[in-house]
């Protein structure tokens, strides 16, 4: 049975998911809401009650983790029954014929591995079994053919259907290639850019190791840009443009990676007056980012000259390796050359798995779940190192951390290795000629069990309170 009831969260304190999961409680309380009933999508309820979709889903989650709600995939999310009882409804239609086996993961570890951001099963497991079942029942691009731009049509609509609020500018679907996830996805928009025999890239100072590598690929100079707490400085980028043959910069704005900082509209527009200057492309690398955008993007601000790379593997899976890349109008030609005379195009089931997956309505609510789930570990990363100087976002699957006087980030992975706990040093994110702040990246693991990652977290915080000149005083 499905609800018009609509909550109703000013009289309730705290954040605005508690606010709602409290509404939710005293409906159920007062049998307003009543056993087995469906609540209202998340996109629906959070256009009602004019809040993020990300805020709707976190409430949903932790209603469900309390017992509360009962998530039903591919049905929605209802209200929890008080007694077992056998329910007189009809399977959905697309598990009627298809027999889903859940993954088996282990969930306490030994060794914690805070390495990389690994994503929890919110039902997108069960869902993507189901679409695979369905392609391979009936692939429409069929089995026996090469693959072609005009058959990759229906997958290229669907990623435009995925990132539906992107600010990204005048686009279509002609002006995207699918790649094999977002780092060749950053080699193509390289490939389709760089020329001559001695071209430059420019990157953060700490920047995503998947650039230098793409460069050393295609024999590129890689020259770092020092950065402040707005991200790169344009003065710097156009000093070395002075110099060299830069022919592109690469950056991730929205959520750069691995200092979880923000590059603001402001920073963006004097970044794109130096590349305008310099005649340099601008690539955008958005894998990170799993919450709403805060600024224009470059392609946006640039359409002469900006790329758009991202992929689902930090919001549904990486193991699909489906990603995209958004060219700028001029740069179509080259793009597709790059990916069709290097690798044909994605394999022809590959691209109807991910034109179903990308527009159905499920996959939407599970990224805003995953979302939700990093938040609730991200939270308690922060409770138990927020004492120190941590950069963190709610939104991002990863926190930054300075380390105090008396720790080398070297010698604290190590010892956090020794404490069965796995993180990256700084280093791994800089060239091999610079120095690195002594700083840690960690990765949210939400595959494993929260108190395990809890517990996980309580020995990093031992390991800070007690620097290798304190230790045995």
């Amino acid at each position: 049975m499905d609800t018009i009831w609509l909550p109703s969260i000013e009289k309730f304190e705290g954040p605005k998911y508690k606010a709602l999961a409290s509404s939710i409680r005293a409906a159920i309380q007062g049998d307003v809401l009543k056993p087995r009933q469906k609540l209202p999508p998340v996109r629906d309820l959070a256009w009602d009650l004019k809040i993020t979709p990300g805020t709707v889903a976190r409430a949903y989650t932790l209603l469900t983790d309390e017992g509360t709600l009962e998530a039903a995939v591919g049905r929605g999310t209802f209200v929890a029954a008080k007694k077992l009882a056998p329910v007189n409804e009809p399977a959905s239609d697309y598990l009627s014929d298809v027999v889903i086996k859940p993954i088996s993961l282990e969930t306490r570890p030994e060794v914690v591995r805070l390495t990389s951001p690994l994503l929890p099963d919110v039902g997108q497991v069960n869902l993507i079994q189901t679409l695979m079942a369905r392609v391979a029942a009936n692939p429409q691009s069929g089995v026996m053919h090469y693959p072609n731009r005009k058959t990759f049509k229906p997958a290229r609509c669907a990623v435009l259907h995925w990132l539906e609020g992107t600010p990204l500018g005048a686009i279509d679907q002609e002006d995207i290639v699918l790649s094999h996830g977002g780092q060749n996805g950053v080699s193509l928009a390289l490939q389709s850019i760089l020329s001559g025999p001695s071209p430059v890239i420019l990157v953060e100072e700490l920047s995503y190791p998947g650039f230098r590598r793409a460069a050393a690929l295609l024999r590129a100079e890689v020259i770092a840009i020092p950065m402040d707490e707005n991200g790169m400085i344009p003065e710097a980028i156009a000093a070395i443009a002075k110099f060299h043959n830069v022919q592109a910069i690469c950056t991730s704005p929205e959520v750069h990676n691995p200092t979880g900082l923000f590059t603001p509209l402001e920073r963006r527009e004097d970044i794109v007056e130096v590349a305008r200057a310099h005649d340099i492309q601008i690539i955008e690398d958005d894998c990170y980012r799993m919450g709403p955008t805060r600024a224009p993007g470059y392609r946006m601000l640039a359409p002469e000259r900006g790329w758009y790379v991202s992929s689902i593997s930090k919001t549904l899976t990486p193991a699909l390796r489906i990603g995209f890349v958004v060219a700028p109008k001029p740069n179509v030609p080259a793009l597709r050359r790059s990916a069709e005379h290097g690798f044909f195009g994605l394999a022809t089931p590959l691209a109807d798995l991910a034109e179903l997956l990308l527009t159905d309505p499920r996959a939407v609510t599970c990224a805003e779940q995953v979302n939700a789930v990093f938040a609730k570990y991200v939270q308690t990363c922060v409770n138990h190192l927020g004492t120190y100087d941590l950069t963190w976002n709610e939104d991002v699957p990863f926190v930054w951390l300075k380390l105090p006087e008396g720790w080398r980030a070297s010698a604290f992975c190590q010892a956090a290795e020794v404490a069965k706990v796995q993180i990256r040093p700084a280093e791994e994110f800089a060239g091999r000629e610079a120095r690195a702040p002594h700083a840690v990246r960690i990765a949210i693991n939400a595959q494993i069990d929260h108190d395990h990652f809890e517990a996980a977290m309580v020995r990093l915080r031992n390991l800070l309170d007690n620097p290798p000149e304190r230790i045995g005083v």
